[in-house]
């Protein structure tokens, strides 16, 4: 279906647009009464963005809102039986109730979670991204407010994100460039760039439009609810910085060798320049040019992985031409790190440092969990035997993660946890039409 129009005035900004932001906040609250959620809902409602103010005013924004709601906040704002019944049933369950499903077991399980997300007392979360502290400041204050006007309105945990240093580009605590593969959804205005194998239908990412499989099916209702919005998995990631260093010194004698550890591990330099393309020598500006960094495959470029591992992070999480129906599998990420930097050669210093993403989609059983079950936790992916995915995956210290070279491969074993997970949950985001309904729940009509 050529020429599909997204409602762009009824689209939450964040699942179209990047905010240019080096801050934010995430603040993750529950309604202990259904008329101060509303009323909290109202209050907020006017700062919340659609993608089509953002994209007329993203030069003068300072800050940037969007707001979602568990399946119990639904139902804690007044959503009635009916409707809530026609929600996924993976939604409904949250995630914690998925742990088994996701691998978040030992370290990584809900238990040990330590910002309340794994509470079925969690309602709502609002994310800001703000342009620079003084204006983070200045919207937590605010929104104390508008939370104190809202009767029985509680904050159960907050984050705060922070670049990390040098700004001038996205990237991890790890050193990793960041937000290299988005894919192009079809029409949203953005072009395709090469090696993405063209726009996703809109309905892949936005519900009440047709996706790859055809019309819109299984849509929440009533109406108002199965239009532009979406759901979203929150994951927020420790990244155990110096456990990482120690890793790259371990198996890399010199600094050059060291980066083509981490690299191997990636399936990119740090700069963002791909292994396909840069095998031997990093590439930064081949990393930077988004025309370029993307436009390779597997299949006929490295398919036995000589370049790129079979087990490399960026091949679980997009096998491009060596796993079918791609455009079934594809999500929108969003979010920032949080936690201080620590610099290059700096001790570990205990500090927890990390990504708290949302990993968004218009199916979380086919798009998040098939990710997090089948390319990132299977042990056997790529026929691979005893591997996760290196950077997010499940390590225990038990599994191997192996490097093809000639003439012998390289296997190291004994894999350390480079990442913990420390909270998450499942978020509906609603259209901002759909958002006034919410709050206008228990008025008469």
């Amino acid at each position: 279906m050529k020429g599909v129009k997204l409602e762009f005035d009824d689209i939450q900004h964040i699942l179209l647009t990047r905010a240019p932001a080096i801050t934010g906040r995430y603040e993750f609250l529950s309604f202990r009464n259904a008329a101060g959620g509303r009323a909290w809902l109202s209050a907020i409602l006017e700062k919340v963005h659609s993608a089509a103010a953002v994209r007329a005013s993203v030069g003068k924004d300072k800050r940037w809102v969007s707001v979602a709601f568990t399946w119990n906040g639904l139902r804690a704002l007044g959503v009635d039986d009916t409707s809530l019944a026609t929600f996924p049933e993976e939604f409904k369950q949250g995630m914690v109730a998925r742990a088994e499903i996701l691998g978040d077991s030992g370290a990584n399980h809900p238990k040990n979670w330590v910002d309340n997300t794994a509470s079925p007392e969690l309602h709502a979360i609002v994310i800001l991204f703000a342009k620079d502290p003084a204006e983070r400041g200045r919207c937590e204050s605010e929104h104390k407010k508008l939370i104190a006007q809202g009767e029985g309105v509680e904050v159960l945990s907050s984050l705060d994100l922070e670049a990390v240093p040098p700004l001038g580009y996205a990237h991890d605590h790890f050193g990793y460039r960041d937000r290299l593969s988005e894919p192009a959804i079809e029409g949203s205005g953005d072009e395709p760039r090469p090696g993405f194998g063209g726009s996703v239908k809109a309905g892949e990412f936005i519900l009440g439009y047709p996706d790859e499989d055809g019309p819109p099916a299984n849509l929440p209702q009533p109406e108002i609810l199965s239009r532009n919005g979406s759901y979203m998995a929150y994951r927020r990631l420790q990244e155990h910085v110096g456990a990482f260093r120690d890793f790259l010194r371990q198996h890399g004698e010199t600094p050059e060798e060291q980066e083509l550890v981490a690299a191997k591990l990636m399936g990119r330099w740090r700069s963002g320049a791909p292994l396909v393309l840069a095998p031997h020598k990093d590439d930064p500006e081949l990393g930077a040019d988004m025309q370029r960094t993307n436009d390779f495959n597997y299949k006929e470029m490295d398919p036995h992985g000589y370049a790129v591992p079979l087990g490399a992070h960026i091949r679980r999480m997009n096998p491009r031409d060596t796993a079918a129906n791609m455009n079934r599998r594809r999500m929108i990420r969003r979010g920032a790190p949080y936690g201080p930097h620590l610099p290059e050669g700096a001790p570990e210093d205990g500090k927890e440092r990390g990504i708290a993403s949302f990993i968004i989609c218009a199916s979380l059983v086919r798009q998040f969990e098939f990710a997090q079950n089948v390319w990132i936790n299977d042990k056997n992916f790529h026929e691979l035997g005893n591997e996760r995915d290196p950077i997010i995956g499940k390590q225990d210290g038990t599994l191997e993660y192996k490097i093809p070279m000639r003439p012998i491969r390289k296997k190291i074993t004994g894999l350390p946890a480079f990442t913990t997970l420390r909270g998450g949950a499942y978020f509906f985001l609603p259209g901002l039409k759909a958002l006034r309904y919410l709050a206008s729940l228990g008025t008469p009509r």
